[in-house]
């Protein structure tokens, strides 16, 4: 069998764009396999957002990040990870033990930006880049760095805020030559930016949608098929599972506070929360119980 970075790669090539719900914990990565999906994008705010607690401003560190996608890569062997490495951690010296480190843990690609650290959310006011020839050095240093050769890198420019799409695509254009495999142009504003950028570059090109992020002037809303026709190879979804979470916790726990709490009211609310059956199945439960009959008896 192809390793994994061999078949994130020939996903990324083939003529249908290839959809990346972002993941963050174990309940999203089984959710993602278990509806089907071929990749998942581990996504560094969800990381930062729901395990530290912090918007993604650079708080989590890379231990934090590596530990969690290595939990990950644990509990699902269907779907391919792309793991987001932030700004690779240093310099591009530091890049070379990213990527040996995140490699190791099990992913099929790794993403890393060219943002000044500590990095924003790619959405948010105030970003800055550095040089794109210092981009270029960790670019070079990850394609190095890693052991297989069809282990996928990423490099991902947040260029186009600050200083437009032409100096974005200028960026991707450098970070292809120095070897990366595909191409990520975060917070593009236009759908006529998008169809530049993509007809502008020499690799496959990944972008976000925004969805759950209505209160920002972000990337437009399209359709994969919409992408795809532009030429777009890859469509990631950062923040769908996670503010879907988050809403529907809110939702349950409005609910709690007003019944059992305020009005001493015992409810059960199905239409708000999982079954203990849906999600003992989700999380693998007939998988253990197998292991326990075969190993252990019963």
């Amino acid at each position: 069998m192809a390793s994994k970075g061999r078949q994130f790669k020939e996903l990324m090539n083939a003529p249908e764009i290839l959809i990346q719900p972002g993941i963050y914990d174990g309940y999203t990565a089984r959710l993602v396999e278990a509806s089907g999906f071929k990749a998942g994008s581990i996504s560094g705010a969800g990381v930062s957002e729901s395990r530290m607690g912090w918007p993604d401003r650079g708080i989590m560190t890379f231990d934090e990040n590596l530990a969690n996608a290595r939990r990950l890569a644990d509990c699902t062997d269907k779907i391919l990870l792309r793991a987001d490495a932030d700004t690779g951690y240093g310099n591009a010296m530091t890049v070379h033990f990213v990527v040996r480190a995140f490699e190791k843990a099990g992913m099929a690609a790794l993403m890393f930006e060219d943002q000044v650290w500590p990095k924003r959310c790619g959405h948010m006011a105030g970003k800055s880049c550095i040089p794109a020839e210092e981009m270029v050095q960790k670019v070079k240093a990850a394609v190095d760095a890693r052991r297989d050769n069809d282990f996928c890198i990423v490099s991902r420019t947040d260029a186009a805020g600050p200083h437009g799409v032409d100096e974005a695509i200028r960026r991707l254009n450098m970070y292809a030559e120095a070897g990366a495999d595909v191409l990520y142009a975060d917070a593009l504003l236009s759908k006529e930016d998008i169809a530049k950028v993509a007809k502008n570059v020499p690799k496959k090109l990944i972008v976000n949608m925004g969805l759950g992020m209505r209160s920002r002037k972000t990337t437009p809303l399209m359709s994969p098929k919409e992408l795809q026709d532009l030429g777009v190879g890859g469509v990631s979804y950062p923040r769908l599972l996670s503010t879907a979470a988050l809403k529907g916790m809110m939702n349950a726990l409005a609910v709690f506070k007003e019944e059992v709490v305020t009005h001493n009211r015992v409810v059960d609310r199905p239409d708000l929360l999982a079954s203990f059956d849906e999600l003992n199945d989700l999380m693998g439960m007939k998988q253990l119980d197998e292991l326990e009959k075969k190993f252990v008896g019963g």
